[in-house]
């Protein structure tokens, strides 16, 4: 049986929190000389008094080679701090580490960078620090700028570098020079849509190659994405391991408040504002669970303190990893209510169809805005509402869940043909 490419056991970090020395000058160095025996006592006793945290506490996991791992967990969770331990750059407290294999690593913007090199020379010293041969680093050069797409600025000290072009050397670098293991920090964290994009693509391309990833990130997105497996940490402590759908689901309903129905108070201060909204059955009261073949409502009240026009009530779904389902405004099915609203309390209904999303978790927007002059006078998250994996088409054919935010019944048309009749694209251009 073969060994895991990382093994990590019992692994601990504990930080001690409080005041830590600073630096002085030389002088107030040698004169700290002659107190040195009674200041150690003294911060000892210090050391001893300030309390610590457990970064990370009792972690244990195996990564196989060529296994893409993503690890998830709020702020603070420890995620950095494993990171770090696994490339070497600080010590764990207890525990054990076995790696097999040559480790690269890209933890923050331009880590490893020297500041007065220029770029030409920090791929040089990356590709020494990761410890490949100069005729490596030769032959993935080209690669390497063309990747980073910073040719015009190659021979230019990295410190007058904007952020977008650190990130794009640096993830370069760290993807191109061949580690079997490649430790990745939030590297969708800087950069446009094209360059995260990029970067997706080609840690896809990575790890198809047979090496190991370990991903860590807030993006749900590329984490579901580029890795089957997921680790979830939870105040420095291993809370899940398992296939990423599942690990990810109960990350987002740990983390998500849900408050069902918003009620807010009169303002007579605001010409029109939202009163109370809730996801309900058809014509019916609050509730948050579905079945597929069920439709759903967002409610919406609110109340018009003094007549105003230009205004529009909307609606916002989408799914718990923040993409986007629809929005909707009371306007899209009848433009008059642009006109003047007149003083009065109102219900308003978004009615969304049946067999139509799919299953899974979704968080709805409301509020009210006006176009001319743009102003939004209230907008407010009402909770989440369940699309149950009941009886849909998926479940109902093969017992297995389908991809994608939606899964409604589409029409397949479908008729008897012979083999050596040609397609409708074979007559296209063509004349008798």
């Amino acid at each position: 049986m073969s060994q895991p490419a990382l093994r990590v056991d019992s692994l601990g970090k504990r930080f001690q929190l409080g005041p830590t020395e600073s630096y002085g000058t030389l002088r107030e160095s040698l004169a700290r000389l002659g107190k040195a025996p009674w200041k150690r006592v003294a911060q000892t006793k210090r050391q001893d008094d300030n309390p610590t945290i457990w970064a990370l506490e009792n972690v244990s996991f195996e990564v196989d080679h060529g296994e893409v791992l993503g690890v998830i967990g709020h702020n603070g969770a420890g995620k950095s701090t494993l990171l770090k331990i696994l490339s070497r750059i600080t010590e764990p407290t207890r525990g054990s580490i076995e790696v097999r294999g040559r480790v690269g690593s890209l933890l923050e913007v331009g880590t490893g960078f020297h500041p007065e090199l220029t770029g030409r020379e920090n791929i040089h010293l990356n590709g020494a620090i990761l410890g490949m041969r100069r005729s490596e680093i030769r032959r993935k050069f080209d690669e390497i700028v063309a990747f980073a797409e910073i040719e015009k600025f190659l021979d230019t000290p990295v410190k007058r570098f904007s952020s977008g072009m650190y990130m794009r050397l640096a993830f370069a670098v760290a993807a191109h020079l061949d580690p079997e293991i490649l430790l990745v920090d939030e590297v969708l964290a800087v950069g446009d849509l094209a360059f995260q994009n990029k970067c997706l693509k080609k840690m896809k391309d990575v790890s198809g190659t047979g090496r190991t990833v370990i991903l860590v990130s807030h993006n749900m997105g590329a984490i579901h994405r580029l890795c089957p497996r997921c680790l979830l940490l939870d105040h420095g402590t291993v809370a899940m391991d398992g296939p990423t759908e599942d690990v990810v689901r109960a990350y987002i309903a740990h983390g998500i408040e849900d408050v069902g129905i918003v009620t807010q108070e009169s303002n007579s201060d605001k010409p029109i504002h939202l009163r109370r909204a809730y996801t309900a059955k058809r014509d019916g009261d609050h509730q948050r669970d579905f079945r597929f073949d069920e439709g759903l409502s967002v409610v919406v009240e609110f109340e018009v303190n003094q007549t105003i026009d230009g205004c529009a009530v909307w609606a916002g779904i989408r799914t718990v990893e923040q993409v986007w389902v629809l929005g909707s405004t009371d306007t899209d099915s009848d433009a008059s209510r642009l006109g003047a609203r007149a003083p009065g309390y109102y219900r308003t209904q978004l009615d969304l169809p049946a067999s139509w999303l799919n299953a899974g978790m979704y968080e709805v927007v409301v509020g009210i805005n006006r176009n001319a002059p743009p102003t939004s006078y209230d907008r407010v998250d009402i909770g989440t509402f369940n699309i149950l994996d009941v009886d849909t088409p998926a479940r109902l054919r093969t017992g297995q869940s389908r991809p994608g935010i939606l899964q409604p019944f589409l029409d397949w048309r479908q008729g008897r043909v012979t083999a050596d009749e040609p397609s409708p694209k074979d007559h296209v251009g063509r004349h008798s």
